[in-house]
């Protein structure tokens, strides 16, 4: 039987943090908890329900934080997880498949399915998607700040079962997120040598709605549906107004 470790990143999660761990003790008794400043119970809570936590200061990167999840471990798997996000119980199941198998030959690969403001999102912004999450552990890196990815030159397998995201508390957490992911891009991007000029920043604002609202379908979500796709028209303007307002203050 091979080993698991599951990995999760947290700060200021202790409305999630019980239950996160709880679920990944199903398949594991190795939670990591890659914490990164909490001010309120998250790291509390989660020794308390046997979880082990370690600290690495937020810089803005989350592949940082996940690449240094992957040092504290020696297990043969790593599975990563959100913690507002939960494996259903088939997943579950396949994923304890796996560790018996000892077949350490692919990636895994799981949908992953979005709960917000009370619907459940089978289109548009919050379409289901796959999300490759579980690893053997000498065989991933992840790159980039934001919008991160793993990198594994193994095959990809998909786990039937899926994870369920319940991504927004609240449209004040929605905001705080919009904030914090359209900086880090921004950032990401003029340090990558990105341009953008104001038509552009609409046309790349027009064409993400279009591929929400008409490519997938976000309008079969109903009116809450559709109010995402306006709000991703807004994510997507105000992400690249920050990418030209940087450059506007790179040529002063």
């Amino acid at each position: 039987m091979s080993s698991l470790a599951i990995l999760i990143l947290t700060r200021n999660e202790e409305d999630n943090i019980v239950s996160v761990v709880e679920n990944a003790k199903k398949c594991t008794d190795e939670v990591i908890i890659i914490d990164s400043g909490s001010t309120d119970r998250t790291v509390e809570l989660a020794k308390e329900h046997g979880a082990k936590v370690s600290f690495r200061a937020w810089t803005d990167d989350f592949s940082a934080q996940r690449n240094f999840a992957l040092e504290q471990t020696k297990a043969d798997w790593v599975l990563y997880l959100d913690a507002d996000e939960r494996l259903n119980d088939e997943l579950v199941e396949n994923v304890n498949k796996i560790i018996h198998s000892e077949d350490m030959k692919y990636q895994y690969s799981m949908e992953r399915k979005s709960v917000a403001f009370g619907t459940k999102f089978n289109h548009g912004v919050l379409k289901p998607d796959h999300v490759a999450r579980m690893f053997p552990r000498t065989q991933v890196k992840w790159v980039h700040k934001v919008h991160e990815h793993p990198e594994c030159s193994l095959p990809v397998k998909n786990l039937s079962g899926h994870i369920e995201h319940y991504t927004y508390k609240s449209w004040q957490h929605w905001e705080g997120k919009l904030c914090r992911y359209t900086t880090i891009w921004a950032e990401d991007a003029y340090k990558g040598g990105k341009k953008i000029s104001l038509s552009g920043i609409f046309i790349h604002s027009i064409g993400g709605f279009f591929k929400m609202f008409v490519v997938r379908a976000g309008f079969l979500d109903g009116w809450m549906g559709t109010y995402m796709c306006f709000n991703h028209f807004f994510y997507t303007m105000l992400k690249y107004l920050k990418l030209y307002e940087l450059q506007r203050n790179g040529k002063k």
